[in-house]
């Protein structure tokens, strides 16, 4: 396992938020807002935090409260993949932990066990049913923030096109579910109907998720 302070965490503030209709990083639960939720969880696991935004001044809250970073995006185009990019190329740490802002059901036993498996791999992504989870995933941002550059280059800003350059350990549905049995921590919130989703499961964990939190 790798100690908080060779760990940074990259939080993805960026989107529009159109169907949310507000901005979903500063939703409240338990009068706190959805962001500086995420940044205290990861707190605990990285002595880094670095907040990917254009819009600085929404977060400075953060930057008193934990000493995050923020950083603009670092290249012309727009996309989370440019926000990854931007946050990687930021970090300071060998390793990274890269997540969205909108997951308000984090668990960090899992975030352990991945950032445990980090030795050796470029990058340590969840895939569940086929299906790859980036933005709550570990990178080694020397390897992949480069890997990434070659791709915004060519034009291609799929999150995943780099994967194929770096070497990756993917962890499938069981590995998760040892310790997320119902791979809540996937959870995001992009409409008012996966707002309330996310707080009733919250209200009957008793604000927190299972005993990774």
């Amino acid at each position: 396992m790798y100690p908080p302070h060779e760990v940074a965490a990259v939080i993805l503030a960026g989107g529009e938020s159109q169907r949310m209709g507000t901005n979903k990083a500063l939703l409240e639960i338990a009068g706190q807002p959805l962001i500086a939720r995420t940044a205290a969880r990861v707190h605990t696991l990285c002595a880094e935090i670095i907040v990917v935004t254009n819009t600085p001044e929404v977060y400075r809250f953060l930057a008193s409260e934990f000493g995050a970073r923020l950083v603009a995006d670092a290249y012309p185009a727009r996309g989370s993949l440019v926000g990854l990019y931007s946050g990687l190329r930021a970090a300071q740490s060998p390793l990274a932990v890269a997540l969205a802002c909108d997951m308000p059901l984090l668990n960090l036993g899992l975030l352990r066990a991945m950032i445990g498996l980090a030795a050796g791999y470029d990058a340590v992504v969840p895939r569940i049913d086929g299906q790859a989870e980036p933005l709550h995933a570990i990178y080694r941002p020397a390897v992949c923030a480069p890997a990434i550059l070659r791709h915004l280059e060519l034009g291609d800003r799929r999150m995943i096109s780099f994967l194929p350059d770096v070497q990756v350990h993917f962890l499938d549905a069981a590995d998760v579910e040892a310790h997320d049995p119902r791979r809540l921590s996937f959870m995001n919130v992009n409409t008012p109907a996966e707002w309330a989703a996310a707080q009733v499961w919250l209200s009957e964990a008793g604000g927190d998720h299972g005993p990774g939190l």
